[in-house]
C-alpha cells in the first residue's frame, strides 16, 4: 500500500469519525466517505456503542417549510451559504462547519437532540443545490428564509414576523407552564 493511500484512508476515517460524532446516519456516511459499509458500521458501533439507526433518509422538502423547522433550516442554510461564498468551504466540510456553527447558535436542551439533525442539514443542502428549495427574503425583516422554489414569493413574510397562532404550543411547553403555576 502506498503512503498516499494510507493518508487518504486515515483522512477518510477521521472524516467518518467527525460525521458520526455530529450525528450522521449511515446513508450519509456511505455517500460522503469512501470506506466500505462494513468498516463504517464497525466504526459507528465502536463510537456510539450501538448499531446505526435504520430507515430511509428524509426525501420530502415539506419538513423544511413548516414553522419551527423552517427557522432552524434557514439559519443553517444562511450559515452554509456564507461559508461557501466567503470562506471557500466546499462539500461535506462546508456542511459540517455550518452545522457546528448552527449548534453553537441553537444548542439543544441537555439530553435533547437538535431540532435540525446533521442528516437533515445535509439533505437540505442537497435540496438547495438541486433547486428544489431556495432562500427568499422576508418582506418585513429582510431575513432570508427557506422556501419551495416553485412557490410564489412576492410579499413573502417569514414565520418569525408572522407567527402561526399555535406556535410554541407544544405539549412540553404546556406542561412547563402548568408546573410553573
Amino acid at each position: 500500500m502506498s503512503k498516499k493511500s494510507v493518508v487518504t484512508e486515515a483522512q477518510e476515517i477521521q472524516l467518518a469519525i467527525e460525521l458520526i460524532n455530529l450525528g450522521a446516519r449511515l446513508q450519509l456516511l456511505e455517500s460522503e466517505v469512501s470506506l466500505s459499509r462494513e468498516r463504517l458500521l464497525k466504526l459507528y458501533k465502536e463510537l456510539k456503542g450501538v448499531s446505526p439507526p435504520k430507515g430511509m433518509l428524509p426525501f420530502s422538502t415539506d419538513w423544511f417549510l413548516t414553522w419551527q423547522p423552517n427557522i432552524h433550516s434557514s439559519l443553517f442554510l444562511n450559515i452554509h451559504s456564507f461559508l461557501v461564498l466567503h470562506a471557500g468551504a466546499t462539500g461535506i466540510h462546508a456542511v459540517m462547519k455550518a452545522y457546528q456553527l448552527y449548534l453553537e447558535q441553537m444548542p439543544p436542551e441537555p439530553g435533547e437532540e437538535p431540532l435540525l439533525s446533521l442528516t437533515r442539514a445535509w439533505t437540505l443542502v442537497r435540496f438547495f443545490n438541486s433547486d428544489m428549495l431556495k432562500l427568499a427574503p422576508c418582506a418585513k425583516c429582510q431575513g432570508k428564509f427557506v422556501v419551495n422554489t416553485m412557490d410564489l414569493h412576492g410579499g413573502y413574510v417569514c414565520g418569525l414576523c408572522h407567527m402561526p397562532s399555535r406556535a410554541g404550543k407544544t405539549k412540553k411547553a404546556r406542561e412547563a407552564d402548568i408546573q410553573a403555576a
